[in-house]
């Protein structure tokens, strides 16, 4: 058996000249929880597709449990779960309908952990679906997902639109299905303090490309920020090697380093700051420094003019 769940080969979407997705190569090893991470409109939702067999590709090929992506069968399918962003269900149904209907395509149905995961989020089985919340709505898929205990998890930002209560029972749900050593998660999402509290490894997506695939830990410990003092003028420091992010500001220089070298920290005593501070980094803020813009910024309100 592979220890790769997920493998894709140069694989590449143009919609008409529009290149969404360029020559991702990515492997995902089995009993691990991915965190797809980028920009809306990084390819991260039509690299999912694909790789469910529900976009073709215009090159280049992937595989999933073994199988092509282009020619899942339904014995495959059975073994893969996912939820996709807005949480679709039929809104005439209630919940317990929406059970009888999922159950019935699958031959492997675990009760306790639907009717489980249901309670968690304290819905009722004759509670119509369109008269649900948000969150509650997203307990009620999460639920039909999860049941038939698929191998394979993919959830497309799961928790968009949800509440911090609804959020966490999520979470809470995602983090009981990693208990089986075997089974693996992928899922995307925009609320980086959710990736860093379940992800083992993640993978950053830039304008289609895959600019990041590593552990959690080794990301934030490469990006590295410190912050300088002066007592005169802050100086810029657009040369420094390894730079990604800077904000000046009148005394201060806040400094955020990719892959931090002894030759980054040469060239910023060659500042001559009065002060250097290291800050800790989290995945939010050193996800933020990584993507964003490779330009000084200055705190945009002092270029404003005081109010008369």
């Amino acid at each position: 058996m592979s220890d790769n769940v997920i493998s894709t080969h140069g694989l590449t979407k143009y919609y008409g000249s529009r290149q969404v997705v360029s020559d991702l190569d990515l492997n995902i090893e089995r009993g691990s929880v991915f965190g797809f991470l980028g920009r809306n409109g990084a390819g991260k939702t039509t690299t999912i597709r694909m790789l469910l067999g529900l976009v073709s590709p215009t090159r280049g090929s992937s595989e999933v449990l073994g199988f092509d992506s282009q020619d899942l069968t339904p014995e495959a399918r059975a073994r893969i779960g996912y939820l996709a962003e807005g949480h679709n269900v039929y809104d005439w149904m209630n919940v317990q309908e929406c059970h009888d209907f999922q159950a019935a395509f699958f031959s492997h149905w675990n009760e306790s952990i639907f009717w489980g995961v249901i309670d968690h989020f304290r819905l009722k089985a004759k509670a119509k679906a369109g008269d649900l919340s948000r969150g509650e709505r997203a307990g009620l898929c999460l639920a039909l997902t999860l049941a038939p205990e698929p191998e394979l998890l993919i959830l497309d930002d799961p928790a968009l639109g949800l509440d911090p209560v609804a959020r966490r029972s999520l979470l809470q749900s995602m983090i009981y299905v990693t208990r089986a050593a075997d089974r693996t998660i992928l899922f995307s999402s925009h609320l980086l303090s959710d990736v860093e509290r379940v992800a083992d490894s993640i993978g950053i997506m830039e304008s289609g490309v895959l600019r990041a695939h590593c552990s959690v830990d080794t990301f934030r410990d490469q990006v590295r920020q410190i912050t300088l003092y002066f007592n005169s003028k802050a100086p810029a420091a657009a040369t420094l090697p390894g730079l990604i992010d800077s904000l000046r500001t009148d005394h201060e220089l806040q400094l955020t380093f990719a892959n931090y070298t002894d030759e980054s920290a040469k060239a910023i005593d060659e500042l001559k700051p009065d002060r250097i501070e290291y800050n800790p980094t989290n995945l939010e803020d050193a996800f933020i420094s990584y993507i964003g813009e490779r330009q000084e910024r200055t705190l945009f309100l002092s270029d404003l003019e005081s109010p008369r």
